[in-house]
Formats: structure tokens, C-alpha cells, sequence
């Protein structure tokens, strides 16, 4: 970082010419406190100098649905939360939003709702109001909606179970294991597989999957 000594801010205006001792060392002080603040500002960073009063950004609640108050829904394909936020952000009359993910019976859903319903806990699902951003829960090791593509030894088939903690117990049984991913169903094929990896590849975004190290 380049010193604040230095720093030019082109707005400010000319340095007064000192012509006395006493105003030079007032004229120091004051630089120097101002030199301070700019340094503890940029130390803390910007959310510390958000203006008073202004609310963080609403974010999704992952595994909780939000029932009633549905004027429409529709399927998506690609099975992502976050298609389902942006089509309520862009729609004036919608107020919330859920998002089922896919299952063995069909695709995944999105539901627009006219009005804010109170939220109720479903693993299956994923809720917001509107301007909410999909932020993925992240619990210890366990990587939600994220894949890890590559590396894989073995694949079984799994009941069901959009924790992953059978896929990571599946890997931790395993001494070659030291990675894995859960691939949920109804994003390529009716049934969930678990994936054990001898290989810790790179982390890529997917909500289909949920993911982890191990060792």
C-alpha cells in the first residue's frame, strides 16, 4: 500500500503557506490525526463505514419453505434457487418466493407468492422474500450446492437425503477416501448417487450436489 503521506486527493485544495511555529505544529497534529482515521478506515474496511441505519441484504433461506399466498409457479430445468429469486425480483407483484429441488418424481419448482407467509422448516426447499440472495449454508465441512468434479474411485446409489451425511459417512469409512459429493435426485437421473474421490479437486457452484473433504 502505497503510503498515505503521498496520497494526492485532487479535490482538496491548496496547503496553506505555515508562517508561524505554533500554527506549523497545530497544522502537524491535525494531519496526523486525519492520517489516523483514513488508516483505521481502510484497516476496518468499507462495511465499517456504511451509513447508520441501513440494513444488510436479505438473504434465502435455505431448507425452509414458505407455504400459501402462490399466484404462480413453474418448473426449471436447471434446478437452480437463484433463477427462482431473480424471476420474483423482476416480477412487481411478487412479495416471496420457494424453490423445491428436483425429486425422483418430477423437476424442481418455483412459486411466486403475493405476499410475505411465515417460513416453516422443510429440508427439500428453499425460501426468500424479495431482493433475498441464495447464500448457501456452509456447516463445518459440509459444501452445500457444491461439486467437485473429477477424482471419483467409487459411486453408490443412495436413498435420498439432502444433508450428504451419508455420502461424507460413506467416505470417512473408507481410508482411500478424502473427498466426496452428493449428487441430489433429479438432476441426471430419478435415484441420489455418492461419489468417493481419492482426489481433492477444486470446488465449483452446482446445486445439485453437496460436498466435502475428509482427510
Amino acid at each position: 500500500m502505497r503510503s498515505l503521506r503521498r496520497m494526492r486527493f485532487s479535490n482538496m485544495p491548496p496547503e496553506p503557506r505555515l508562517t508561524g511555529g505554533r500554527n506549523r505544529a497545530t497544522d502537524m497534529r491535525s494531519m496526523t490525526a486525519l492520517a489516523v482515521g483514513l488508516a483505521a478506515a481502510m484497516a476496518v474496511g468499507p462495511a465499517a463505514l456504511a451509513p447508520v441505519g441501513v440494513a444488510s441484504p436479505a438473504v434465502a433461506q435455505v431448507h425452509y419453505d414458505r407455504p400459501g399466498g402462490d399466484y404462480a409457479n413453474f418448473t426449471l430445468r436447471g434446478g437452480d434457487p437463484a433463477v427462482c429469486a431473480l424471476r420474483c425480483e423482476r416480477d412487481a407483484r411478487c412479495r416471496a418466493w420457494s424453490f423445491a429441488y428436483p425429486s425422483p418424481e418430477g423437476l424442481a419448482v418455483c412459486w411466486l407468492k403475493s405476499q410475505v407467509p411465515a417460513r416453516v422448516e422443510d429440508n427439500g426447499s428453499v425460501s426468500g422474500v424479495r431482493g433475498a440472495g441464495v447464500i448457501e449454508p456452509r456447516s463445518g465441512p459440509i459444501e452445500f450446492s457444491i461439486d467437485r468434479i473429477g477424482g471419483d474411485y467409487k459411486s453408490v446409489e443412495l436413498a435420498p437425503d439432502p444433508t450428504g451425511l451419508a455420502c461424507k459417512a460413506a467416505c470417512e469409512g473408507e481410508p482411500r477416501c478424502r473427498a466426496w459429493t452428493y449428487l441430489r435426485p433429479g438432476y441426471a437421473g430419478p435415484t441420489a448417487r455418492c461419489f468417493l474421490k481419492d482426489k481433492v479437486k477444486p470446488p465449483r457452484r452446482r446445486p445439485c450436489c453437496i460436498s466435502g473433504v475428509v482427510r
